[in-house]
């Protein structure tokens, strides 16, 4: 009897054993609003993505909340010249497969970024001429011309590093970087867990064992989800959905103002629908800015989230500038603008993507409008086919919506230089350009600031696009979810995030 009551205190003392340590394997969970494209940094091209890299994948630089350049990968860099860029890199840092990151790897990332024929980086590192690795912790980056925002390039993907090792290996579905985490499993549509990495640099700072990241496209479930416990953290909490998560006791809501913008464009010279009041004179374009009362839109459409935005600069921008906001609206001004133009009453067509969020903006809009003179047709279309017709001209006035860069020039130089990528109608001011031009192409920053605000000037007079708000990111999480911190780019980074016991 005595032996089996000392097995039975053995057996007992196992089982505490074994369940303590279950008990302190820990997940996080992450509920996303769509399922992430391929886990390749070269090519993809998803919002979620980023998200899963951020976890998966070092950079070679990082950002604050406050926008400021930190190092990740890199632990120094200066610029030797306008055109010259020295990066020192961290040292004993493996990639999850073992292989040093050293100079030799940081050159083969860069280049195939350049090089692989369906790389979605090429654009971002067009003035990147060559890379040269003298050391195994020294890469010095060569630049066709000046490029201010270079620097913000590797702060996303195109500075996220992959083990050469792995680019034979379709690193699509099987990623091996160098960050916290490193790939476990991915069941399409349903999860991708990543499990820690004990050889990670600044593993100490990193507390869960796996990430699982869930895609649950609608809002609802998705809140839902964390309500009942199946999830820790969600992106994109909607604006219908806010007060539910702030009501419950168990939950947090932590939004932030992103860097990306709600605008509308205009057609000036883009095919035969330029032929429209908007484009020949600037009195109509800055009459109808002044019929919308952004705040209306905010409270109405935003539940208070979608900050009113005059520029494409986002508050977190060294480059924004406060002086450009006002307050409400101007419908009388407005009238007035457009009797000196010559018009009582201007049509116009207005093409947006057709979702609710943006039904709703512009029908306030074109309520808005028709006080102050607009007679406003909308033409709601699906978003993909609305890309095609801005491009091909098919447009009067047109929504442009933009996620943001961390760069103002990635916020403004593709919408308004004269060559601008994204610049669907057009536009084209020669002042304005060469002032982008010297902005982007500027280093100190209070000297590009001084240039941004001379920009913003002319934008005011010229009103080449019409902005409505900033797109906010808002995280729902759970209340035992502690140390988390909003950045202005949208991504989750988990460093010093921890889960209090239940």
């Amino acid at each position: 009897m005595i032996m089996h009551k000392t097995m039975f205190k053995l057996a007992l003392a196992a089982s505490l054993v074994l369940s303590g340590a279950a008990a302190a394997q820990t997940t996080l969970r992450i509920g996303l609003q769509d399922d992430p494209d391929q886990l390749d940094p070269a090519r993809a091209r998803t919002f979620v993505g980023r998200i899963v890299f951020a976890s998966l994948c070092d950079k070679l630089v990082d950002i604050t909340p406050k926008l400021e350049f930190v190092p990740q990968l890199a632990t120094a860099w200066e610029w030797q010249d306008s055109k010259t860029l020295k990066m020192t890199l961290r040292d004993k840092v493996v990639y999850h497969d073992g292989t040093p990151m050293d100079a030799a790897s940081v050159k083969a990332n860069l280049d195939r970024a350049k090089t692989l024929p369906d790389s979605n980086r090429k654009s971002e590192l067009a003035t990147l001429e060559r890379v040269e690795a003298p050391d195994p912790s020294t890469i010095i980056l060569h630049l066709s011309e000046p490029d201010a925002s270079f620097l913000s390039q590797l702060s996303d993907r195109a500075g996220m590093m992959q083990s050469p090792a792995s680019f034979d290996k379709d690193p699509g579905k099987n990623p091996v970087c160098s960050g916290p985490y490193r790939f476990k499993e991915r069941v399409q549509n349903d999860h991708i867990t990543l499990e820690k990495f004990p050889q990670y640099w600044d593993a100490a700072n990193y507390h869960f064992d796996a990430v699982r990241f869930s895609p649950v496209p609608d809002s609802t479930v998705r809140l839902n989800n964390m309500r009942s416990g199946g999830l820790d953290i969600i992106e994109r909490v909607a604006p219908s959905d806010v007060e539910t998560v702030k009501s419950d006791p168990k939950l947090a809501f932590m939004p932030i103002t992103g860097l990306g913008f709600q605008a509308i464009s205009i057609n000036f010279a883009n095919g035969p629908r330029a032929d429209n009041p908007f484009a020949k004179d600037a009195r109509v374009r800055q009459a109808f800015d002044l019929a919308l009362d952004k705040d209306a839109i905010n409270q109405v459409v935003g539940m208070g989230l979608y900050q009113p935005a005059f520029q494409p600069f986002p508050p977190a921008s060294f480059a924004y500038d406060k002086s450009m906001e006002r307050k409400g609206r101007d419908v009388e001004k407005a009238k007035a603008l457009l009797k000196a133009a010559g018009h009582d009453r201007v049509k116009v067509e207005i093409s947006f993507g057709n979702n609710t969020i943006m039904q709703q903006v512009f029908e306030l809009i074109q309520a808005m409008g028709s006080e102050a003179g607009f007679d406003i047709t909308l033409r709601p279309m699906e978003f993909a086919a609305l890309q095609s017709t801005m491009a091909r001209g098919d447009f009067e006035l047109a929504q442009a919506g933009w996620s943001g860069r961390v760069d103002p020039s990635g916020n403004i130089f593709q919408y308004v230089a004269c060559k601008g990528s994204l610049n669907d109608g057009k536009f084209c001011d020669q002042a304005m350009n060469d002032l982008l031009m010297e902005a982007r192409q500027e280093l100190d920053t209070g000297k590009r600031k001084q240039l941004y605000s001379q920009f913003l000037q002319q934008m005011q007079e010229k009103r080449p696009i019409v902005y409505t708000f900033y797109l906010p990111w808002t995280f729902g999480l759970q209340k035992r979810v502690q140390g988390f911190v909003p950045y202005p780019d949208g991504l989750i980074r988990l460093k010093g995030v921890t889960l209090a016991k239940q």
